[in-house]
């Protein structure tokens, strides 16, 4: 019957996945190489994501290089699973539990960002509402039916959908105008934005931690192969000069 159950839960899942969001994406204000952003989405996904989602293929050790945070510091606010900084960044919830309470097992959050995509991520997490009939007692716009508590209510407060009365073809009709919240949150709405923003830059971050890196390196071949056809071109010019 658990098993039975499990199958019925994904299928929902990936019939409303399938279904895509109800409203359009927004854009993710996504910087790579805003360090302060980066530390606290890490903190954020330590605090609130941890328990449930793992982020198996990353290791503390290397967040912590990478985001300038010093392994003691990290260790002692960051590290709440492993036992070495080289440890992969994985929670301690057995996996049957874990189908047991939610119906499939949480994904990995490793790659979500590269799977996903930033926008998705950032217009999901801020567009969680109330909605009884849900078993944790929310819904969300960009992907109905979800299966999961909205874990940053506490910082965003109880969030409900918002309708306007408006004449549409010379009719009164109610339309959807956002997300709000009843403001028992501990963060106003554009504070709960930048959170968010922080929190999906990080797991772009994950997702792809060599990318600036690559990308300082890739600026420093262009300027080597520069310079060497400069080079290049002067000595063909000397070589060739008496030729006519």
């Amino acid at each position: 019957m658990k098993k039975l159950l499990s199958a019925v839960a994904l299928l929902a899942s990936s019939l409303a996945m399938a279904a895509g969001p109800t409203i359009p994406l927004d854009k993710a204000p996504i910087d790579l190489r805003d360090t302060a952003s980066l530390q606290n989405g890490a903190k954020l996904f330590q605090n609130y994501c941890l328990g449930c989602h793992q982020m198996q293929y990353q290791r503390y050790s290397r967040t912590f290089r990478d985001l300038g945070i010093p392994e003691e510091l990290g260790m002692e606010h960051l590290m709440f699973t492993g036992e070495k900084v080289g440890d992969h960044i994985t929670n301690a919830m057995p996996a049957d539990y874990a189908e047991n309470s939610f119906g499939v097992l949480p994904p990995d959050l490793t790659n979500v960002a590269r799977v996903r995509g930033a926008d998705w991520l950032y217009t999901y997490l801020r567009t969680f509402y109330v909605d009884d009939s849900r078993p944790f007692g929310v819904n969300n716009k960009v992907f109905p039916l979800v299966g999961m508590p909205h874990v940053l209510q506490e910082l965003q407060g109880v969030p409900y959908q918002a309708y306007e009365t408006r004449l549409v073809d010379g009719q009164p009709k109610e339309i959807y105008v956002g997300i709000r919240t009843d403001g028992s949150g501990e963060l106003s709405p554009e504070e709960y934005d930048r959170a968010v923003a922080d929190l999906v830059n990080y797991m772009v971050y994950t997702g792809e931690p060599t990318k600036l890196e690559a990308r300082s390196l890739g600026i420093k071949v262009m300027i080597f192969l520069l310079i060497f056809f400069v080079l290049a071109y002067l000595l063909k010019k000397e070589y060739w000069k008496d030729v006519h």
